[in-house]
């Protein structure tokens, strides 16, 4: 939207990224304030991170998911994108082929190719809610597939996978000797108590999981790029050589930043979810009402919706709701192939008292 001012009675309203609405606490920022004085914050750290925060990281991964992990079986990594490009470098090699859901995070399909891998695209079967499906993965293995990747709570379509479809998936990958990476970046925005998967509690899962995370979101500290991987201690010997040599260790005031928050913040974050869950009822309600926009599939941080304009591109419609309506969201065709009847609307940095707003502007927009 450069060089485009927006009227007082219709101000841009930005659906397109992923970020938190909110900054990160005060009793945080106040506290790497204090820690930047400190000569000895400001050099490398331990390739996998900071043996502190490991050993916290893996006591939070433990109780939240109630199976002992090791410290010496998490990594420190700079973002979540970080960890799943180390682990991906780590199981496939150019020529490999990975399957990945579809619609994808399209960094995730970046990576692979940029790698030389192929990506298998698995799409849902209609009326899932946008959870695919292990059966239909099952059919598209072949002998140079080496993982599946899972998102879940999802980025695109918001969809929060069943437990029973997270180990349809572990068992697929266990069967055919291949690697599960699940992204969990949203887990911490699930309702209080709910466990997503009991995979941790297999006793093999260190042969086959890769586990994935993001402190970004559950702290506010997408510009400190801090994220988490878990693997069997063979795995995680190959993705610190990686590491090594992509950027040595992870930036240390982000895992300082991620140390205070699991001994300090897990109560704020909390209701941060809390606040979040209310604004996706409100979204959600309210496009469940429409009788032209679709609701797809709602979670933590996005709504996937099919648009009305049967024969138009995603593109083109976000392009129009842009300039006709000042609302900033993601075209379905930047999530892969057959996608161009959705777009994602990401409504976690947008107030509450706009959702109304954004809901009317939909409503009115080419009707």
């Amino acid at each position: 939207m450069l060089g485009r001012t927006f009227p007082a009675d219709r101000p841009l309203i930005d659906l397109s990224q992923a970020v938190p609405g909110y900054p990160p606490a005060l009793e945080l920022r106040r506290h790497l304030g204090e820690q930047l004085l400190d000569p000895g914050m400001h050099g490398y750290t331990a390739i996998l991170g900071l043996p502190a925060l490991r050993e916290e990281y893996a006591g939070h991964l433990s109780s939240f998911y109630g199976a002992p992990i090791a410290a010496s079986e998490v990594g420190i990594t700079s973002g979540c994108n970080q960890a799943f490009c180390l682990a991906l470098m780590s199981v496939a090699k150019a020529g490999d082929e990975v399957i990945l859901p579809r619609p994808h995070y399209f960094n995730h399909d970046m990576w692979i190719r940029m790698q030389g891998v192929v990506p298998v695209s698995l799409d849902f079967r209609p009326g899932s809610g946008a959870v695919p499906n292990a059966e239909d993965a099952d059919k598209l293995i072949t002998p140079r597939t080496r993982a599946i990747v899972l998102i879940s709570p999802n980025n695109p379509t918001g969809a929060v996978y069943p437990p029973a479809t997270i180990h349809a998936f572990y068992e697929l990958a266990r069967k055919r000797g291949i690697t599960l990476l699940l992204d969990e970046t949203y887990k911490d925005f699930l309702p209080a108590g709910q466990r997503p998967h009991e995979l941790f509690g297999t006793p093999d899962w260190r042969g086959t999981l890769v586990h994935l995370y993001s402190f970004s979101k559950v702290f506010a500290l997408t510009g400190y790029r801090v994220g988490g991987v878990t693997a069997g201690a063979p795995l995680m010997a190959e993705i610190e050589k990686a590491m090594d040599c992509v950027s040595i260790c992870p930036p240390r005031l982000g895992q300082e930043a991620a140390l205070y928050g699991l001994r300090n913040l897990l109560p704020w974050a909390r209701q941060n979810t809390e606040g979040l869950k209310a604004r996706a009822d409100l979204l959600g309600n309210g496009l469940a009402r429409s009788n032209r926009w679709r609701l797809v599939s709602i979670g933590a941080y996005f709504a996937y919706v099919e648009h009305p304009f049967a024969g138009e591109r995603s593109t083109a419609v976000s392009k129009r709701l842009a300039d006709e309506e000042n609302l900033l969201t993601i075209p379905g065709d930047m999530f892969g192939a057959g996608q161009e009847r959705f777009i994602r609307i990401a409504f976690a940095n947008v107030s509450d008292d706009r959702i109304p707003t954004v809901l009317e502007r939909l409503e009115r927009f080419g009707a």
